[in-house]
C-alpha cells in the first residue's frame, strides 16, 4: 500500500500541473481581460461566452491553493489575474455584492446576488490572501461575509436564504441551475458558505466568525444530514420543511470530508467528534453509488428508484478525498482501495489525455458527455483540490 500511495502522489503532482497548465494555456482572455467563459468538449474556445462568478472564484482559489505547493510564480500570477478581474468586474461597487454573470466584455449581465457565488468568492479571496498578504483581498472576503450575515442569515429559523436581487431584495427564482428545486434553503449553498467561512477564519481569527461557523455546522447537522440513511437532504423551505429530492452521491462524499475539515478549523471538539462519525457513515452509504469499474454514479432518485446513469467528473474527485479521509479515520483498507480504483477509472475515462483537463464525464456506455471542458460550472476546482488534498494527506 505504501508503494501504491507514493506512486499515486507522484501521479497527482503531475496531474495537478497538467490541469493548471491547461487553464493557463487555453482560458486566458487577452482581449477582454480575465478568462474566457467557455471551452467545449472538443476544446473549441467560445470567446463570446458569458463569464460566471463561480468559475472565476474557483480559478482564484485553485491557483492560490496550488501555489502553496508549487511555488510556481506563473500560478501566483494567474491567481492575481483572477483576483484583479473579480475585484474590477464582478464586485458590485454600488450594493457590495457579486454579479452572478458578466457579458464576455465584462459588462454586468445577471446582477442577482446568489449566496453560493458569494461563498466561493470568500473562499477564493481568503486563499489568495494567504499567498499574497493582499489586504484588499481580505477586505473583500470580510465585506462579503458581512453581506451574507446581514441579508441571507435567517435569525428566526437559522440557516441561509439562497438568493437576492442586486439591491438585496427578495427574488422569485432562487435556483442555482435549471435542475435545482426553487427553494429558499439548500444543502449546496450551506456547504459552500461554511467552506468559504472556514477558509476565511484560517487567515482572519475573528471569534464572531468562528461562532458563526460552529452554529452553521450545527444547523447543517440538524437539517441536512439524514442520519437514518446517511445521505444529505438537499432542499427545504424557509421553515425547514423538506422538499424530498435525489441522493446526490458527489455531494454526499464531498460533505463527508469537507464538513469535518471545517469543524477541525474551528477547534470545537464536540463538532469534530460528530463530523468524524458522519464522515464514516456517509462514506459507507456512498458505496451504493460506486460502480464495479470504480467510478461513482451521479444521482439516484429513491422515489422512482431510477439511477442517473452518468459519471460526472467532479464526484470522482470528491470520492478520492472522501474515501482517503475515511481511510485516515478508520484504517480500513477497503477505503484506500476505493481511492486507488477510482483513480484508475479517472485516468481511463475522465482525463482528456489528448487535449488536457478532464471531460465533464461519461455516459453509462463510456461515451464522452458532450458538455463543457471549461465553463460556467466546469472549473479547475474539484479536480485540482483532489490533487492538492491527497498530496498533502499522503
Amino acid at each position: 500500500m505504501t508503494t501504491e500511495l507514493k506512486n499515486l502522489k507522484i501521479e497527482l503532482r503531475l496531474e495537478l500541473q497538467n490541469i493548471l497548465e491547461y487553464w493557463m494555456t487555453h482560458t486566458i482572455d487577452n482581449k477582454n481581460g480575465g478568462f474566457i467563459g467557455q471551452i467545449d468538449f472538443e476544446n473549441n474556445r467560445n470567446d463570446d461566452a458569458d463569464k460566471g462568478a463561480v468559475l472565476n472564484a474557483r480559478i482564484l482559489w485553485a491557483f492560490s491553493a496550488a501555489y502553496h505547493l508549487s511555488k510556481n510564480e506563473d500560478h501566483k500570477n494567474t491567481a492575481t489575474r483572477a483576483f484583479e478581474y473579480i475585484k474590477n468586474y464582478f464586485l458590485d461597487p454600488e450594493y457590495g455584492g457579486i454579479f452572478w454573470s458578466l457579458n464576455f466584455d465584462g459588462t454586468p449581465k445577471d446582477t442577482k446576488n446568489q449566496i453560493y457565488a458569494l461563498g466561493f468568492v470568500i473562499y477564493g479571496m481568503a486563499e489568495y490572501y494567504s499567498i499574497s498578504n493582499n489586504e484588499e483581498a481580505l477586505a473583500i472576503a470580510i465585506q462579503l461575509y458581512k453581506k451574507i450575515e446581514t441579508y441571507s442569515f435567517d435569525p428566526i429559523n437559522k440557516g441561509y436564504l439562497e438568493a437576492f436581487t442586486r439591491d438585496w431584495q427578495l427574488i422569485d427564482d432562487l435556483r442555482l441551475s435549471d435542475k435545482d428545486a426553487n427553494e429558499k434553503k439548500t444543502m449546496n449553498t450551506h456547504l459552500h458558505i461554511v467552506e468559504g467561512y472556514a477558509n476565511l477564519y484560517k487567515v482572519w481569527k475573528d471569534e464572531t466568525l468562528r461562532q458563526t461557523i460552529i452554529e452553521l455546522l450545527t444547523t447543517i447537522e440538524i437539517h441536512f444530514i439524514n442520519t437514518e440513511n446517511g445521505h444529505l437532504r438537499l432542499f427545504f423551505d424557509e421553515n425547514w420543511i423538506e422538499k424530498p429530492d435525489v441522493f446526490s452521491y458527489g455531494h454526499d462524499i464531498e460533505a463527508a470530508w469537507l464538513l469535518l475539515q471545517c469543524a477541525e478549523i474551528t477547534g470545537d471538539t464536540t463538532l469534530i467528534a460528530n463530523y468524524k462519525k458522519h464522515a464514516i457513515q456517509i462514506a459507507e452509504v456512498t458505496k451504493e453509488g460506486i460502480d464495479t469499474d470504480g467510478g461513482l454514479w451521479y444521482e439516484y432518485n429513491p422515489k422512482t428508484q431510477k439511477l442517473i446513469a452518468e459519471k460526472h467528473s467532479w464526484p470522482q474527485a470528491e470520492l478520492m478525498i472522501g474515501y482517503y479521509n475515511a481511510w485516515q479515520l478508520s484504517g480500513k483498507q477497503e477505503y484506500s482501495d476505493i481511492v486507488l480504483k477510482n483513480w484508475s477509472f479517472i485516468k481511463k475515462h475522465i482525463i482528456d489525455h489528448q487535449n488536457g483537463e478532464w471531460f465533464w464525464g461519461v455516459n453509462s456506455d463510456y461515451s464522452t458527455m458532450q458538455k463543457d471542458k471549461a465553463g460556467f460550472w466546469k472549473c479547475p476546482y474539484h479536480n485540482s483540490r483532489a490533487c492538492i488534498e491527497l498530496i498533502h494527506r499522503i
